[in-house]
């Protein structure tokens, strides 16, 4: 029991962390480059340039918050419920820092969309025109990758049976 607590408080800190560098991104990016023409990072490839995004990742489910937010209720549920279940191994570590990444886009987005309607977006790939996006985005992404990839080629069926501890 007690390296469990010692895992949620990792988990916990490691997901603060996370969400404070969303967060303080996010505020440079309010006070930078609100109504500000976009600044040319890599020019003809990367720029920051300001949006407010009332929708999710990359602009999907627009004037859809309610069902945006039972998604993100039910993904931050399955996050906490497998934090509490997974076995303490080093077989799992993959895993939770998966969990990590992807707890923190979901709340550090979240807190965006509750406290102001929506998502403040500001890294553009001009060079594929890819939807403007932020540092939540990119860790939802990066852990959704990650985990899909760990799933299919490294854990087993038999890995996910939690009633055998």
């Amino acid at each position: 029991m007690k390296n469990k607590k010692i895992r949620a408080i990792i988990f916990l800190i490691l997901a603060a962390v996370g969400i404070f560098f969303d967060q303080w991104t996010k505020r440079l990016a309010v006070l930078h480059l609100m109504n500000q023409p976009s600044r040319k990072i890599i020019p003809g490839v990367f720029e920051l340039s300001y949006l407010e995004n009332p929708g999710a990742a990359f602009g999907m489910m627009r004037g859809k918050q309610f069902l945006f937010f039972v998604i993100m209720a039910v993904v931050i549920l399955t996050i906490l419920w497998l934090l509490v279940r997974l076995p303490l191994t080093k077989r799992f570590f993959p895993l939770l820092l998966c969990m990590v990444l992807i707890f923190s886009g979901a709340i550090g987005n979240s807190i965006d969309r509750m406290s102001q309607g929506y998502v403040v977006d500001f890294l553009y790939f001009s060079l594929i025109d890819f939807p403007v996006f932020n540092v939540a985005d990119i860790y939802v992404t990066v852990g959704t990758i990650i985990l899909i990839i760990f799933s299919v080629f490294f854990y087993k069926d038999d890995d996910f049976r939690f009633d055998k501890e």
